[in-house]
């Protein structure tokens, strides 16, 4: 995998514990053949080496908005095609578990019920997971050097009880994103790992998915990400995005390289992106597009050209976290003053923008075969 012709990413560094290369699947896929080309997807990578099958597993789901908009949460495809692949090669029903998180301003149950994941989750009868609901959070010591969380939290970072010996898969989607100009596996684990107080970390987002990844590493004895790009989000997202017809899925046992390989898809610079740089210079994982092996098809050529773009909600979240209001930052997110910005957000994006813009966008992609697929479920 190569950058664009005479745009070729820059070294950033030496480590002696960074994995020289990496390996990502790429598929491209049909709504008719998406949910058999997961499990062809999944098995080329060999992903039951990574993946030890004695230990529980996760199924980290993505709910960007409670809303159901096309590529803004994991689909129903791509959680159904991750579980029946694990079923059938021989994973135990038992050990395996979907898992959410929540936010003040996404409800999760009402969110897998409009994205459909409850359905898959019944369909299969394995165990649906609440992270906020009745599981207990503990301290976690690193065992490495925090960047910014130890500062962020000067109390102690607390995670799940239950994540440390699980294996994880996380579940994303590819699209972009007002913080970090895309978001996919890496991003993933924000929800799951830090609780409601997360959103302390916004000026601080690309150092803080890094010691998320060194979190992830340290606890999960197996880590997967599987990410959909049957539609593909681009603009302003995670939520208000233009949709434009993807048609690949993504696997990789290294959170770096899946996102580095989705961001060239896009149109960006990996390297470029301070979230991948700065876990490929920490030997998190491989960002670097030469180092990358593509099994499966060819991605030269591909570019659905997005563009990192705001929204007048997220621009108001940058003059706080970067601009003008940052004097106020800490008055307006420690204090219950937070409020307004939740009222704030609801009142953009589901009161104003689904209502009146991307309900229409909605509309058009449920006439596609993609829309067909998902009333499917």
């Amino acid at each position: 995998m190569t950058d664009q012709p005479g745009q070729e990413s820059p070294m950033h560094g030496d480590s002696p514990e960074r994995p020289k290369t990496a390996r990502v699947a790429v598929l491209k896929v049909t709504p008719q053949n998406v949910k058999e080309k997961y499990k062809e997807l999944l098995r080329s990578i060999d992903y039951q080496k990574h993946l030890p099958k004695t230990n529980d597993t996760a199924l980290k789901i993505n709910i960007s908005w409670a809303k159901f908009y096309p590529a803004c949460s994991t689909t129903p495809w791509q959680l159904d095609g991750v579980i029946e692949t694990l079923l059938e090669d021989g994973y135990q029903k038992d050990l395996i578990h979907a898992c959410h998180n929540n936010t003040v301003v996404v409800n999760s149950k009402r969110g897998e019920r409009r994205n459909k994941h409850i359905r898959v989750v019944r369909k299969h009868g394995i165990r649906n997971v609440h992270l906020y609901e009745g599981e207990p959070w503990v301290p976690y010591e690193p065992k490495g050097e925090f960047l910014v969380l130890d500062k962020i939290y000067p109390e102690g970072v607390h995670i799940p009880k239950r994540f440390p010996g699980e294996n994880i898969i996380q579940l994303p989607t590819m699209k972009t994103h007002v913080f970090t100009t895309i978001t996919g596996a890496m991003k993933n684990a924000f929800g799951g790992l830090l609780d409601r107080k997360r959103h302390w970390t916004h000026s601080v987002i690309h150092e803080t998915l890094v010691d998320l990844l060194m979190i992830q590493k340290e606890i999960h004895p197996g880590l997967l990400a599987v990410m959909d790009g049957t539609v593909v989000g681009d603009g302003p997202g995670p939520r208000c995005m233009e949709i434009k017809d993807g048609n690949y899925i993504l696997a990789s046992a290294d959170q770096v390289a899946i996102d580095a390989v989705a961001a060239r898809m896009m149109g960006f610079r990996p390297m470029d992106l301070d979230f991948i740089r700065i876990a490929h210079e920490k030997g998190l994982g491989v960002g670097e597009p030469k180092d990358i092996e593509i099994v499966g098809d060819p991605i030269d050529g591909v570019d659905f050209h997005c563009q990192k773009a705001d929204t007048f909600a997220s621009k108001g979240q940058h003059a706080l976290y970067h601009g003008i209001f940052k004097p106020v930052e800490r008055l307006l997110t420690h204090t219950p003053l937070v409020v307004l910005t939740y009222i704030a957000s609801w009142a953009y994006h589901d009161w104003y923008w689904y209502p009146f813009i991307g309900s229409k966008r909605v509309a058009r992609y449920m006439e596609t075969g993609w829309g067909e697929l998902f009333r499917s479920y």
